[in-house]
């Protein structure tokens, strides 16, 4: 077991590094300079001396080296420096936007894994029957579907047709809504990015939960259940619901990595103030210490989730410690 852990740190140290390269180097690959974002508006005007120590008051006249020592002392130190674009320490931006997103990504993480769970699991108990041949085509639907165009589709029904719901952002802007005001305000914001959240989401879990629950229908010990007369609800929630939620399990800490990221789309067609939209606003913008700063903050919760992953595994599965022990 101590060697499984070990060995299985090691990996993900690996992973990490080659991912900080890989962060550092890909934001400067791409086409465009920042330096309009660095100079202002007057870039235009400025001589090429002026342009010059500009570019080397931000460290990026540097040889790449010296820039990439810097950046992994920044990076170890928890320095993330500061924002080009939004003329502010890069800490004080996630600390604004990773609430947000953890609100709207962790509701539906919880709300798709508890819908997949029961409609897989009532698929595969309906295996065959009309019930199972229409929740697949429906949720194989919802797959196909493109996340943006699902959140445009619910913006023009709901918020612009309707008037239900606000079009963008995540709170009332300009307002001193406090308390219960406050709080049903944020949730009117957040009905839309997260059903389009969950409407994209949820069809995964169900299929793992589906494909597993079909395959722990078929162990002898359910038969064996069967044989011994024990009532079909027992069997279905005490045996098989149970020991069906193994990978759901996986697939759910999977997620978690991914929260903070995995909503980058819906926050960007939503307007809504996550780390997913900032990220996408620090790309435009070709602001590369927020690029690499929200990059990593998403890679090491991915990385971190899978870590948490591997380790609570051989505790879900016994099979899976002997194996590596």
């Amino acid at each position: 077991m101590s060697k499984y852990v070990v060995g299985k740190i090691s990996q993900y140290l690996i992973v990490i590094f080659i991912i900080l390269a890989l962060n550092f180097l890909l934001p400067r690959m791409m086409p465009g300079s920042p330096l309009v974002y660095l100079a202002g508006e007057d870039v235009g005007l400025m001589t090429s001396e002026e342009k010059v120590a500009v570019m080397e008051e931000a460290g990026l006249n540097d040889p790449m080296i010296v820039q990439f020592g810097r950046y992994l002392s920044d990076m170890v130190t928890g320095d993330f420096g500061y924002s080009y674009q939004q003329k502010m320490p890069i800490s004080e931006l996630l600390l604004d936007r990773i609430p947000w997103t953890l609100l709207l990504a962790g509701s539906n993480l919880l709300i798709s894994t508890v819908l997949g769970v029961i409609f897989g699991a009532i698929a595969a108990w309906k295996r065959g029957t009309k019930t199972d041949v229409n929740m697949l085509t429906f949720f194989m639907f919802l797959s196909a579907m493109p996340s943006f165009w699902i959140g445009m589709i619910l913006v023009s029904i709901f918020a612009a047709s309707l008037g239900w719901f606000p079009v963008f952002g995540a709170e009332t802007g300009w307002s001193d809504f406090t308390g219960w005001e406050r709080v049903v305000d944020i949730s009117k914001h957040l009905v839309l990015p997260l059903v389009s959240l969950v409407l994209i989401s949820v069809t995964n879990v169900f299929m793992t939960m589906r494909y597993s629950m079909l395959n722990v229908l078929g162990e002898d010990y359910i038969k064996m259940a069967r044989a011994k007369g024990a009532k079909e609800k027992t069997i279905k929630y005490k045996h098989a619901m149970r020991n069906a939620l193994l990978p759901v399990a996986t697939v759910f800490m999977l997620s978690v990595g991914f929260m903070l990221s995995g909503a980058t789309v819906i926050e960007t067609v939503f307007a809504y103030p996550g780390v997913g939209r900032l990220m996408f606003e620090s790309v435009l913008a070709r602001d590369y210490p927020l690029i690499q700063a929200t990059f990593m903050i998403i890679t090491l919760s991915v990385i971190v989730a899978n870590l948490v992953a591997d380790m609570i595994y051989p505790f879900l599965d016994p099979k899976v410690g002997k194996t590596n022990g």
